[in-house]
């Protein structure tokens, strides 16, 4: 057992199960993927919730499975049309990913979710905390599935000071799980623990007069609790200057682009944009001369309509929002299109261009 797991000893592991279970069964919220153990909801929902909170992933998870209800419907559905229900989520790899791995599993599997952490840890964008949770509350397989609240539940629990951004400390995690769990109720057990890092053991000012293993936690004992777990900072986001536009042609229609398969946002829809420097001159100039220069055809635009920010985790957009008119000449192709604006409900756009179309769309009210 790992030096960082000493304090596992001082842990009554019975009576720590059964606390924590037993709450579970009483406090656990009302949640849709909850209602049935089906393999396939479990694994929607649980990609769906990596980095991303409860609250927003309710009416996507409802909607998702509403036009995708099996794993058929998803494996065969046009991607473009799984983007577009994924659209306002982020991080759309995880979807795209997860279509990926679904067609696999028609393919391989006969439809069916594998349920052995072999077979399931080969599926494309299946992590161990995925394949962990799918295992364990899909199919009762007492598996750890060990995420940020886990982290941090136990961390206080078994008095754990690894820093926790490291991807070598899930490992000492893993192993304090499979030494903790239930055999009887892995998937009780795990959804547990995740319940009480959201609600109770919370990253700061944990409820430590509400929690049920509080008898058990070494952090609490203590008085230490706020300085558990130990996580290093970081790297500040790179600031970054764009401007886009809404182009208009002659017929009332605006010009998008669609984003490359690979990297940031892939495959989404856009309006045109480009990166601009300030000490470069104005950032309608510098997107007008790019402009020319990529699509051989002039963009004259207005004044600006407003800023939109957006932030990734490595990133911070910064985009001057213009409206104009786009010149005679351009040729669509398949990744640049001349749609009208009620067209554009077909198309998957990232949240920081659907900030834009409303922009352009308050402009057009107050002109």
């Amino acid at each position: 057992m790992s030096n960082s797991l000493k304090n596992l000893k001082n842990v009554e592991k019975d009576a720590f199960r059964s606390d924590l279970i037993s709450w579970f069964e009483r406090e656990q919220r009302n949640l849709p993927w909850r209602k049935d153990q089906d393999p396939y909801k479990v694994w929607v929902s649980e990609i769906m919730l990596q980095q991303t909170r409860v609250d927003t992933v309710i009416p996507y998870f409802n909607r998702f499975l509403e036009e995708f209800p099996s794993i058929a419907d998803l494996a065969n559905a046009d991607e473009e049309k799984v983007l577009k229900a994924w659209e306002g989520l982020g991080y759309y790899s995880r979807v795209r990913n997860l279509q990926s791995a679904v067609r696999e599993v028609e393919a391989t599997y006969d439809g069916k979710v594998p349920d052995t952490l072999e077979e399931i840890s080969k599926l494309k964008g299946v992590g161990p905390y995925t394949a962990g949770a799918i295992l364990s509350i899909a199919y009762g397989r007492p598996e750890p599935a060990v995420d940020g609240n886990v982290m941090r539940v136990l961390s206080r629990v078994l008095f754990i000071w690894e820093d926790i951004a490291r991807p070598a400390t899930r490992k000492i995690f893993e192993e304090a799980v499979r030494e903790l769990i239930s055999k009887e109720n892995p998937s009780y057990f795990n959804q547990a623990l995740m319940e009480l890092g959201a609600l109770i053991c919370t990253p700061t000012s944990p409820s430590c007069l509400l929690c049920p293993v509080r008898e058990h936690c070494q952090a609490a004992a203590e008085g230490v609790q706020a300085e558990l777990p130990i996580k290093t900072k970081k790297k500040k986001q790179r600031p970054v200057e764009l401007a886009a536009a809404i182009l208009e042609d002659g017929q009332g229609r605006v010009l998008i682009r669609k984003r490359p398969e690979e990297g940031l946002l892939a495959s989404l829809w856009e309006f045109p944009s480009v990166e601009v420097h300030l000490e470069f001159g104005s950032e309608k100039d510098q997107f007008q001369n790019d402009f020319a220069d990529l699509y051989g055809t002039q963009a004259r635009l207005g004044e600006m309509l407003g800023r939109v920010e957006h932030v990734f985790s490595h990133l911070i957009w910064n985009i001057h929002v213009f409206a104009g008119k786009l010149g005679a000449g351009l040729q669509e192709q398949k990744n640049l299109r001349l749609v009208h604006l009620e067209e554009l409900r077909n198309f998957a756009l990232p949240v920081s261009h659907q900030k834009i179309l409303t922009l352009y769309k308050e402009s057009k009210k107050g002109g």
